[in-house]
């Protein structure tokens, strides 16, 4: 659409862009209730007692599920690529095919904003659509779930959390109480036991939109860590974006002691730089926050499709970056190993194993390595990663339901291109 195509407004979810965002949407999609601050972020919601179709649009807008009104969600115009790829002369034309099906036809894979192939580190192929380029931060969605693991896996190796001790929420440890049993281990394998609904229909009744945008976002944790138990931990796998914001809350609380919220950012700001960031160079990196200061570690990430591409290739290296090895070889490797309750699911990363029967289709399992791994976030944001053929293929655009389909089945075609 033509409000899909606009030039970029939004730089890391910043307070002036979202509000923009909000009143683009009103302009073009209808009547916006109100605008709130939730945090750093402006998100327009309707007034609690009025839960209408505007409040249903201007949801779904924000959050790029309208074709009619999908937001830019990356950085300012600084460093605009034509739309011509950059493109190694080894690259097979099988997956140079496939790459370029993905930025023409938008009808059938939606829009594909950053499309990039590295083989053995290298680049061999990379391509942005017009008003993106190498330095627009994009948004990770869910992808962000996979970061907030490693982060719990550097303070698992300096031995200040314990993967399978019971996890450290303070609204946990009243006897009697049994969510008081559920481990990191099990938080990181969606099998906690919570009680979570991540896509509800109407989309209000959602507890991942609740707890974003609604009554649960002034204290996103607090939220996610009221849940009822409706199983045993380890019992079943339920995909909660709520889940990744316990464990984000577990690794603040880690870091300090304080529940200041402008202590609590700051100490997992200087956390993320100096643990993640610099070692492995992803300068780009931008992480929000709930205005209790806790990382909204399930959802809302900004980078370049290079620098996610660095984080693919430290995972593909085990735990490696620039010659230093930054979280140990055995936390990838419980990433990387199959749940007891999904197979298609390690540690906040998904696998390319089958999944239960009735389960949706995230990877090729039949037609991919065993070992292939990625990172997959709402409207089509993907970090594909096959050690075994060195490869690791970053996709950032905006694609419907029926898109990412077909948008996954042109990624199937360059892995197995090479």
């Amino acid at each position: 659409s033509a409000w899909a195509r606009q030039p970029p407004i939004c730089h890391a979810t910043s307070a002036t862009n979202i509000a923009n965002t909000a009143h683009n949407h009103q302009r073009r999609c209808g009547p916006v209730l109100r605008v709130g601050k939730i945090g750093g972020l402006l998100l327009s919601i309707a007034a609690m007692n009025r839960k209408t179709t505007a409040l249903t649009s201007a949801m779904l807008c924000l959050m790029g599920l309208l074709p009619a009104c999908q937001q830019q969600t990356s950085s300012p115009r600084a460093d605009v690529a034509d739309d011509q790829p950059v493109v190694v002369s080894s690259t097979p034309k099988a997956a140079q095919q496939a790459a370029s099906r993905l930025f023409d036809d938008a009808s059938v894979y939606g829009e594909t904003r950053a499309l990039l192939v590295l083989r053995d580190g290298q680049t061999v192929y990379e391509r942005y659509a017009d008003g993106f380029g190498p330095d627009s931060k994009l948004i990770s969605w869910s992808m962000a779930k996979t970061i907030t693991a490693v982060l719990a896996g550097l303070l698992v190796s300096d031995g200040r959390l314990s993967l399978d001790g019971p996890a450290s929420v303070p609204a946990w440890q009243r006897p009697g109480d049994p969510r008081g049993a559920i481990t990191l281990r099990q938080l990181l394998h969606m099998s906690s036991g919570l009680s979570h609904v991540e896509n509800g229909d109407p989309v209000w009744t959602s507890d991942t939109v609740r707890m974003l945008v609604l009554d649960g976002a002034h204290d996103m944790a607090g939220y996610a860590e009221s849940q009822p138990p409706v199983a045993r931990p380890n019992e079943r796998y339920v995909y909660s974006s709520a889940t990744s914001v316990i464990v984000s809350d577990i690794i603040t609380r880690t870091l300090t002691p304080s529940n200041d919220p402008a202590v609590r950012r700051q100490a997992m700001d200087e956390f993320i730089r100096g643990r993640l960031m610099e070692p492995l160079g992803m300068a780009s990196l931008r992480v929000e926050y709930d205005p209790k200061g806790t990382l909204i570690g399930g959802s809302i990430m900004h980078a370049t499709a290079r620098d996610y591409a660095r984080f693919g290739e430290f995972l593909r290296n085990r735990g490696v970056a620039n010659g230093q090895q930054i979280v140990p070889e055995s936390w990838v490797d419980f990433m990387l190993t199959p749940s007891s309750t999904d197979p298609g699911y390690g540690g906040h990363v998904w696998l390319n194993h089958e999944r239960p029967t009735g389960s949706p289709r995230n990877l090729w399992p039949a037609q991919g390595p065993a070992d292939l791994f990625a990172m997959l976030g709402h409207a089509g944001q993907f970090v594909i990663v096959s050690p075994r053929q060195k490869l690791t293929i970053i996709r950032l655009g905006v694609s419907t339901e029926p898109q990412i389909d077909a948008v996954r089945d042109e990624l199937q075609k360059i892995t197995a291109a090479f």
